[in-house]
């Protein structure tokens, strides 16, 4: 039997670089999920109340879901076969790519295989090196990897500050390229929300081109989940409105909103759209099953329990002593500083029965490592105050707080 490879000298720093990291505390062995993502689930072996999910509604199991997703299966198979410019648009594509455009009140939508590739592949393909990007410094890695790819002047104003994004504004009035103006709608690490209103109010100033990745707004702000969008009430203002249909829409993918010259732009010079197979018809009729979920009192109602359990658990939090910074949404960090800490605090979190990841640098800046929890509207009274007294318990014994 042939033997597993193993690392040859050329790959050797690459176990210099694991073994740093296991000396500053930092590795991090990957949780392994043993059943369905719910509020309650069972990592590596444990049965833990899960805090940390991006599965806002519950929908991943919601049993019209399921139905659609096995319909689609029988008429269509399990793959499309193709990418989308040759053989693998399906009618049932262009369908949720419609429905989606109807939500999010713009002309039309394309639709990615990830949210990280609809931003980078974006960005990508309406900038050029003669360009320049605005871009605020906690923006998500899909924008800056974007931002490299299109090879465009980037400059980058402090988190929501107006005043020094409209300074580096003025500086580059004069700027012969086109300008891009990009913000995400909610911040994923610190569950803030952007100041989208006078954004657009800058970039209307400048003459630039207004971009927003709403992919933890997306089923979570605005009517029925609409977005950032929506909650300012700024339609027809935002030139690109990037989405996520692999967190409150509970499947897979991302999407990308706005002009019909720039959907079919994208399927021209996108390259994640050019080169990468379309989506299963299982994973479309999913995310058709959502927006048809979300726009319904039903999805209203799960909606308005994800704010009432968010409300209840920032609360309690606080009130308990814990540093949870800006937050604004259901993404609720718990800020400790050192990572070697944050780190610490999740493995013992998970040990009594709550699964809070750590996160440090370089996913957040030195010395504002947190473990992140994220409530769900699935998750019961009862999960919460589990979860809170396991919070308190190890929060004191580690003086957190």
């Amino acid at each position: 039997m042939t033997q597993p490879a193993t690392t040859r000298p050329q790959l050797y720093y690459l176990r210099e670089e694991l073994d740093r990291l296991h000396q500053q505390g930092l590795y991090q062995k990957l949780r392994v999920l043993e059943s369905a993502q719910k509020p309650v689930a069972q990592f590596d072996g444990q049965k833990v109340i899960n805090l940390s999910s991006n599965n806002y509604l519950g929908l991943n199991t919601h049993p019209e879901l399921k139905r659609r997703a096995t319909e689609a299966i029988e008429k269509f198979g399990v793959g499309s076969g193709a990418v989308r410019t040759i053989a693998g648009t399906m009618a049932i594509h262009l369908a949720l790519e419609e429905q989606i455009a109807r939500f999010k009140h713009t002309e039309a939508s394309v639709v990615f295989q990830s949210g990280f590739v609809a931003n980078a592949g974006t960005v990508q393909a309406i900038l050029s090196e003669d360009d320049l990007i605005i871009s605020d410094e906690l923006n998500h890695a899909s924008i800056i990897d974007g931002g490299r790819l299109s090879k465009a002047t980037r400059k980058i104003f402090r988190h929501k500050d107006l005043n020094h994004c409209e300074d580096l504004l003025k500086e580059t009035r004069t700027y012969k390229g086109r300008k891009l103006l990009i913000t995400d709608g909610v911040f994923s690490m610190d569950g803030d929300i952007a100041p989208l209103d006078k954004l657009i109010e800058l970039a209307e100033r400048y003459q630039c081109i207004m971009m927003v990745d709403d992919a933890h707004a997306s089923g979570v702000l605005g009517r029925n989940g609409r977005g950032t969008v929506d909650h300012y009430n700024l339609h027809g203002r935002v030139d690109i409105q990037v989405g996520t249909l692999s967190k409150a829409i509970g499947s897979i993918g991302g999407y990308v909103c706005g002009s019909r010259d720039l959907i079919e732009f994208l399927y021209h010079r996108a390259r994640p759209f050019l080169f990468s197979t379309s989506h299963p018809p299982s994973v479309t009729a999913t995310c058709m099953a959502a927006f048809d979920l979300l726009d319904s009192p039903a999805g209203e109602k799960l909606i308005a329990q994800l704010w009432e359990n968010t409300t209840f658990f920032k609360e309690r939090l606080n009130h308990l002593g814990f540093n949870t910074g800006e937050s604004q949404t259901p993404i609720t960090p718990i800020i400790v500083g050192e990572a070697t800490l944050a780190h610490q605090f999740s493995r013992e979190l998970f040990q009594e029965g709550v699964f809070a990841q750590g996160i440090g640098y370089p996913t957040v800046p030195h010395g504002k490592a947190r473990i992140r929890t994220i409530v769900t509207a699935t998750h019961t009274r009862e999960d919460l105050e589990q979860a809170l007294a396991i919070l308190e318990r190890v929060g004191k014994r580690l003086k957190i707080i």
